[in-house]
This record gives C-alpha cells, sequence and structure tokens, in this order.
C-alpha cells in the first residue's frame, strides 16, 4: 500500500511540474509578445482576429481617431484651412492623441468642376492649383509624415447631399463602385491609408438581409466590397449599419442587428469591419433617452443594436461617429461619459465626430477659433486612446518629403 501511494503521490508531483513548466513558457512567450508588440514602430496594414484588430505580427491595434470633415462639402477641402495651415492641423490632430483620421468625401469630389474653396493660400502656398485627388493625396502624405492612419468614407454622392441609399440616378451603384476602385488601386500598396467605409448611413428604405437588390445594403456592401479586394486586398472593408431593422428604428447607419443572421461575406473575411454611428439626446430624444432607468440602460441598448458583434468575437467594430456639444452631469453629458466607457470596456475602436467645430448639432474637439481644443471632451476621450506606434518621415522644416508619391494615378469619369 505505501509503495502504491509513493507512486501516485509522484505522478501528481510531476503533473505538477509539467503544468508549471507549461505555465511559465506560456508566461514567457506572452512577455515576449507583449515586448515585441510594444517595441515596433509601424502596424501596417490590419485584419482582423476574431472581433480583434491586429497587425500583421498579430498585435492587437486599437483605433481611437476623429473625423475632420470638408471633402464632401461644396467647399471640396478639409474645412479649417482659411484660418489654419493643413500640416499644423494634423500636427494638432497627433499631438492630442488621436491615431486616426476618417475623411470623409463625396464623389463630386473627382469632377474636374469641384474647385477647392475656403482655403487661405497664404497660410496653405503649397495647395495651390490643387483639387479633388491631388488634394486629396497631399493631406494623406502628410497624415503618413506623422505616422497617422487614414479611413476613407463615401459620405455623400455630391456636395453636401447624402442620399438614402448609397446610389441615385446620377450616381449609380456603377459609379459608385468605379470610384472606390480608382481609390482603391491608387493607394494601393500605401499602409497609411487602411480601409474604405463604404457608404456612409443608409437609411430609410435600406434593408439588411431581405435580398431586395435595390435595398439590401447588405449585399451592396458585398458587391462593392469584393470589388475592392480584387484590386486591393490589403483594405479593411467597413460596412456600416441601417436605419431600422424589422421594425427597431435606431441612428442612421447605427442598426447592425441583422448582421448576426445575415453576415457580410466578403472573399477576405477577416478584412471585414461593421461600423455604427451613435448620438445623444442633444440629437433626438429617443426611447431609451426617456427610460426610467436611463443611463444604466444604455449597455443593453448598445449591446443590443451593434456592439454584440464585438462582445460575441463575431468580427471587430467600429463606432464610426458619436460626439455631442456636452460632456457634463446632464443627460447628454451622461450619455457622453458612459459610452467612452463602455467602448475602453469593451476595447471598440471609435472615430469621434468630429475634430472640427463647424458641426452645428455635436461642435468638435476643437473650438470655433479652429485652435483652441476643447479640454473637457478631450479628458473624456484620453481614458480610451492608444495611440499608433508610428514613424515620423517629415523633413527637418516639417514639410512633407515626397507628396507625389502615388504614381498609378486613374482618370475620374465626368460629371452626368
Amino acid at each position: 500500500m505505501l509503495h502504491i501511494k509513493d507512486s501516485r503521490i509522484t505522478r501528481v508531483l510531476l503533473v505538477v511540474v509539467l503544468a508549471t513548466v507549461f505555465l511559465l513558457a506560456s508566461i514567457t512567450a506572452i512577455w515576449h509578445a507583449s515586448i515585441q508588440c510594444q517595441s515596433r514602430t509601424s502596424v501596417g496594414f490590419l485584419h482582423s482576429f476574431g472581433s480583434e484588430l491586429v497587425d500583421a505580427a498579430g498585435c492587437d491595434v486599437h483605433l481611437t481617431g476623429v473625423n475632420w470633415f470638408g471633402f464632401e462639402t461644396n467647399s471640396f477641402a478639409p474645412h479649417g484651412l482659411e484660418t489654419r495651415n493643413w500640416q499644423d492641423m494634423l500636427n494638432q490632430i497627433k499631438q492630442t492623441g488621436f491615431d486616426t483620421i476618417r475623411l470623409p468625401f463625396s464623389n463630386q469630389l473627382f469632377n474636374p468642376s469641384s474647385k477647392p474653396q475656403g482655403i487661405n493660400y497664404r497660410l496653405n502656398p503649397d495647395l495651390k492649383g490643387l483639387q479633388g485627388l491631388a488634394l486629396m493625396d497631399r493631406i494623406i502624405q502628410g497624415a503618413r509624415d506623422l505616422g497617422l492612419k487614414i479611413i476613407l468614407d463615401r459620405h455623400d454622392t455630391a456636395a453636401d447631399f447624402q442620399p438614402e441609399l448609397w446610389y441615385t440616378d446620377k450616381v449609380t451603384e456603377a459609379r459608385w463602385i468605379h470610384d472606390w476602385l480608382v481609390l482603391a488601386r491608387h493607394y494601393r500598396g500605401n499602409d497609411t491609408v487602411i480601409g474604405a467605409d463604404l457608404a456612409n448611413e443608409p437609411r430609410g428604405p435600406a434593408t439588411w438581409g431581405d435580398g431586395n437588390p435595390r435595398t439590401d445594403w447588405r449585399l451592396a456592401a458585398e458587391r462593392a466590397g469584393n470589388a475592392i479586394l480584387a484590386v486591393n486586398p490589403d483594405w479593411l472593408i467597413i460596412v456600416e449599419g441601417i436605419e431600422q431593422y424589422h421594425g427597431d428604428y435606431y441612428w442612421w447607419g447605427g442598426n447592425l442587428e441583422g448582421a448576426g443572421q445575415f453576415p457580410v461575406k466578403l472573399a477576405k473575411p477577416d478584412k471585414l469591419v461593421y461600423s455604427a454611428h451613435d448620438y445623444g439626446p442633444e440629437i433626438y430624444k429617443q426611447s431609451w433617452f426617456r427610460a426610467p432607468n436611463y443611463p444604466h440602460n444604455l449597455p443593453s441598448v448598445w449591446q443590443q443594436h451593434w456592439a454584440y458583434l464585438q462582445m460575441e468575437n463575431i468580427a471587430p467594430v467600429l463606432l464610426g461617429e458619436f460626439g455631442g456639444r456636452s460632456v457634463g452631469t446632464d443627460p447628454a453629458g451622461v450619455w457622453q461619459r458612459s459610452l467612452v466607457v463602455f467602448l475602453q470596456k469593451q476595447g471598440i475602436s471609435y472615430t469621434y465626430w468630429a475634430w472640427n467645430p463647424d458641426s452645428g448639432d455635436t461642435g468638435g474637439i476643437l473650438q470655433d477659433n479652429w485652435t483652441t481644443v476643447n479640454q473637457s471632451k478631450l479628458h473624456i476621450l484620453s481614458t480610451h486612446r492608444r495611440p499608433l506606434p508610428g514613424q515620423q518621415h517629415s523633413s527637418p522644416e516639417g514639410h512633407s518629403k515626397n507628396v507625389d508619391a502615388f504614381p498609378n494615378l486613374y482618370r475620374w469619369p465626368r460629371s452626368k
């Protein structure tokens, strides 16, 4: 009996030793991987692993950025350049801790007649004579110099006109896809531009999963996304939600309830990112803002409509737009603070709306003088910011080098 007992003890000790060795090896591997991820100087292109965004080395990446709008308006240029130098603006975005810019544009931007307005050429002499894609190139090269990432957002079809669906009679689906293919080819190999937000805020008649080729946004996203990946396999394909699903209404572009049952199917599944937009009671007093358990009901509202995709490890979610004027103790401020806490807890990437102060409903990170930062907003966002590692490519004078580094330029169609 004593011999048998000793044998059992020996086996138990052996199991404990082996488990300890395995645990130590795992900890060492994780530690080395962590050091490798922390010491990298660039993240390059991104893809998904479950619900996480990762770089080529497999390191987790969280995009924490801002929207800088204007290309989609009748200015045909990022706003603020009448009072600021464009490079100074980008420098401030980087210095305030953001790592990504969502850059809205319209299809009309690329028409020859779309001349930029509102640029002070005394402050921005190197932008004189540039328009459309050439002007976009200059902004993107400046972002590259600073290690910032760019997400291109087809915001409008025509300047300041945002259709309910992804197409109109004048800008057909064929034109929509064509323009994306031009951009995809043009920026192929440039890891500053990491993805295509296919269409901003599908709503109204937009459906998800019903198979109607004229309204089913999921199918349209597949058509455009797969066409893009065929010419640029490095890009993330960013697919927003719709407004209502089976009678449940939500924010424009924010309803992704159907994506669980009817997922977007891409030729490269690890390039899919879902995106939602979410706003507070300053924009519209939705029913959940009037609930007796507000704001404690908010996490379940977000989970139901879009966050479940991240929380259930289905796919990454980018909150492409959220913002508001108040970050105080009023209901709107409580909403905004609660949302940032939720995003941080779930590890969800975001691009805040907006950098610009001239968004009428929300204001921006910048105040009305286009220089002073709203410190209250920056403070709450600072709890969920993880700037990407990146290399500086600027010359000692702070001017971009090789600003015309994209030789594979394709001709845009004339206005129809």
